[in-house]
């Protein structure tokens, strides 16, 4: 049981990292998002761009969590149902400030992507016996 605690904590700060550290890097490198981004104006492109950050950052918690417990379908799809879970109430404040698409996109994607980045392990038992895990 910690070990699936472990996987999903593991995932869910995997997916906290990926958001700030790619976040912090399009604020810097794109002075037109930083200047819209506190009052969340953003335009097309920068919503696609956000949305980016967060399907990859979806796909990373799974990864991670699937690296961790590789034989609990449920323990690698919560991430993601956290996610959801945690979000849900952020985007009903934020409705406004987004068209219906993106937030039914982001929220939508969020445990598919989790899935999907579980997936993204070869998980092979070795000769000895051992379990051996290679990203694809």
């Amino acid at each position: 049981m910690s070990k699936k605690i472990l996987g999903v904590v593991a995932g869910l700060l995997v997916w906290l990292m990926v958001v700030l550290v790619v976040g912090e890097l399009m604020r810097r490198s794109w002075p037109a998002y930083a200047s819209v981004a506190d009052a969340m104006t953003f335009t097309l492109p920068m919503m696609i761009a956000r949305l980016s950050i967060g399907a990859l950052a979806t796909l990373a918690a799974g990864l991670v969590t699937a690296l961790i417990v590789p034989q609990s379908t449920p323990a690698r799809l919560m991430p993601g149902v956290l996610l959801l879970l945690a979000f849900i109430p952020q985007h009903i404040t934020l409705w406004d400030k987004f068209p219906i698409w993106y937030h039914f996109t982001f929220l939508l994607s969020l445990v598919p992507l989790t899935y999907f980045g579980g997936t993204l392990t070869s998980h092979t038992p070795s000769r000895s016996g051992k379990s051996s895990f290679a990203p694809i």
